[in-house]
C-alpha cells in the first residue's frame, strides 16, 4: 500500500498541471491584497473608459513628489469640468464611517477592524495636486472609488461611488473652471515618476506608518494606547478605559 501511495505522490507531483495549479494557489494566497487590488483598480479603469475622450483624459498610477511628500494616486481624471482624483478601495464585509473620521470600521460578527479613511487620504492628493499645479483645490474633486460589493454604511457627501457609477458622478460636473487642460495634462505626466526604487521606498514608508499607528491604537476598540503606571510597574492602556479594558505589559 506504502508503495503504491509513494507512486501515486511521485505520478501526481511531477505532473506539471498539477504543479501548475499548486503555485498558482499558493501565489493567490501570499498576494492576496495585491490581487484583489489589481482588480479593483482594472474594473475602475474600464468604467472610466466610458467617459467621452474628447472631454477627459484619464491618467493612471501616478506617483508625484510635492513639498508634502510622495504621493500616489491611482487614477486622474482632467477635463474643463475639473480634475477629479480617484482612490480605488477593493473593501469587503460591512463597513462604516463617516469622511472626517481618522478610520472606517470593518464588522466581522463580534470583531472590528479599522481602515484608514480613504476620504481623508485622497484629500491629501488632491492638495498635493494643488500643490503641484498650482491651482485652488476646489476645482480638484475627491473621489472614492469602491469596485466590490462590500456593504457601506458611510456619512459623505458625494466623495464615495461604487464603480457602476462613477462615471454619472463625474460627468455630474457641468461648471468650466480649466480653460488650460492640455497643459495640466503635460505638467502630471512629466512630474509622474516612473523609478520603481522611488515606488518601493515610498510603499515602505506607508507600511511603517501603518505599523508606527497600530502599535499605539488599541486593537479591541481603536481609541489611543498611552502609558499608565500600576502597582506592578508601567503597562499601556486604552485611553477609552473604564469602556475598554485593554491592557498590554510594557512601556513606549
Amino acid at each position: 500500500m506504502d508503495i503504491l501511495i509513494n507512486e501515486l505522490l511521485k505520478h501526481f507531483l511531477t505532473n506539471p498541471f498539477v504543479i501548475s495549479i499548486i503555485v498558482a494557489g499558493l501565489l493567490s494566497v501570499v498576494f492576496y491584497k495585491q490581487i484583489i487590488g489589481w482588480f479593483g483598480e482594472y474594473w475602475t479603469k474600464q468604467a472610466l473608459k466610458k467617459l467621452p475622450k474628447d472631454e477627459y483624459t484619464i491618467i493612471n498610477d501616478i506617483f508625484i513628489s510635492t513639498n508634502s511628500g510622495t504621493h500616489q494616486i491611482d487614477h486622474v481624471v482632467v477635463s474643463k469640468y475639473g480634475i477629479f482624483s480617484i482612490e480605488t478601495k477593493q473593501y469587503s464585509g460591512y463597513i462604516t464611517g463617516n469622511k472626517y473620521d481618522k478610520k472606517w470600521v470593518r464588522h466581522v460578527g463580534n470583531k472590528e477592524y479599522y481602515y484608514t479613511n480613504p476620504i481623508r487620504q485622497n484629500y491629501g492628493h488632491v492638495k498635493s495636486l494643488s500643490e503641484l499645479l498650482k491651482i485652488d483645490e476646489s476645482k480638484i474633486y475627491n473621489i472614492v472609488c469602491v469596485p466590490s460589493k462590500a456593504k457601506l454604511r458611510i456619512e459623505h457627501d458625494g466623495e464615495l461611488v461604487r464603480y457602476g457609477t462613477i462615471v454619472n458622478r463625474i460627468l455630474s460636473f457641468k461648471k468650466e473652471v480649466i480653460y488650460n487642460v492640455d497643459e495640466i495634462v503635460n505638467v502630471i505626466k512629466s512630474n509622474n515618476i516612473t523609478d520603481k526604487n522611488a515606488k518601493k521606498e515610498h510603499i515602505k514608508n506607508i507600511k511603517k506608518n501603518i505599523i508606527d499607528n497600530n502599535f499605539n491604537k488599541c486593537p479591541k476598540c481603536g481609541a489611543k494606547l498611552t502609558e499608565r503606571t500600576g502597582k506592578h510597574g508601567k503597562f499601556i492602556g486604552c485611553t477609552n478605559y473604564p469602556k475598554c479594558k485593554y491592557t498590554r505589559n510594557g512601556s513606549y
